[in-house]
């Protein structure tokens, strides 16, 4: 093929029945690389779609160590975010796997940036949104080991880091058999230095914690309606009687 390359110009290259194996999504992407005066043999392949040879063919343009993710079993997607992080020089060995997603790529990468120990969450176990409250968490200096746990979702974890950043004692919510709703109730009641213990229960959900952290607020005797068997609507009632 390098041997068509330096014997053909372009317009008699799109002519040989190499050039035709090729859809014409992919023929553009090898056009616009010969153009350019690129080594397009290095993506002119079947098994990289147009998206791909696109990616391939930018990193090409920027000077990059394209092999790094010249693998056909990296979508598009994944093959950009590690583009991206060569082109800001770190380490993308931690996430040039295909077992990660773009958008855990993306987490990463971007931990990578800011310096951070992406050891504590570049693991396939954690989704993207998890990984990210992570990330935030390493940003904000907070001990991200209390909530860097898989059976916390990304929700959960939010509630928990911005009650860590906040100062406030997370050990009355964060476990995991609070709903982030029910953690958010709980936060709310420790931002208004209230006695959340009345109401951090698994027997209240989210909207009866809210009537009963309302009537906290409103300097109410909950003790009258904070009970399970009570609706949210019914302890609504109760609260305005008062």
């Amino acid at each position: 093929m390098n041997k068509i390359y330096n014997n053909l110009s372009v317009e008699n290259l799109m002519k040989t029945e190499w050039f035709n194996q090729f859809d014409s999504f992919q023929q553009d992407e090898i056009i616009r690389g010969l153009d350019d005066n690129l080594n397009v043999f290095i993506y002119a392949k079947k098994e990289f779609d147009d998206w791909q040879m696109c990616q391939l063919r930018l990193g090409l343009e920027e000077n990059l160590d394209v092999s790094i993710y010249a693998n056909p079993e990296l979508n598009s997607f994944q093959m950009e975010e590690i583009r991206e992080g060569l082109k800001k020089n770190v380490d993308v060995s931690i996430y040039a796997k295909k077992e990660f997603d773009s958008e855990q790529m993306e987490q990463i990468r971007l931990g990578l940036e800011n310096g951070l120990d992406v050891s504590i969450y570049a693991k396939t176990k954690f989704s993207d949104g998890q990984m990210e409250e992570i990330r935030e968490g390493l940003e904000a200096n907070v001990d991200v080991s209390i909530y860097a746990k898989p059976e916390f979702d990304y929700l959960q974890m939010e509630q928990i880091r911005k009650g860590l950043e906040a100062n406030l004692d997370t050990s009355f919510y964060a476990k995991k058999y609070f709903e982030y709703n029910q953690m958010r109730e709980i936060r709310f009641g420790l931002v208004n230095n209230l006695n959340v213990s009345i109401y951090a229960k698994t027997e209240f959900d989210w909207e009866q914690m809210e009537q009963i952290r309302l009537g906290l607020e409103d300097n109410v005797d909950v003790s009258i309606y904070a009970k399970p068997e009570l609706g949210c609507k019914e302890m609504e009632y109760s609260r305005f009687s008062f």
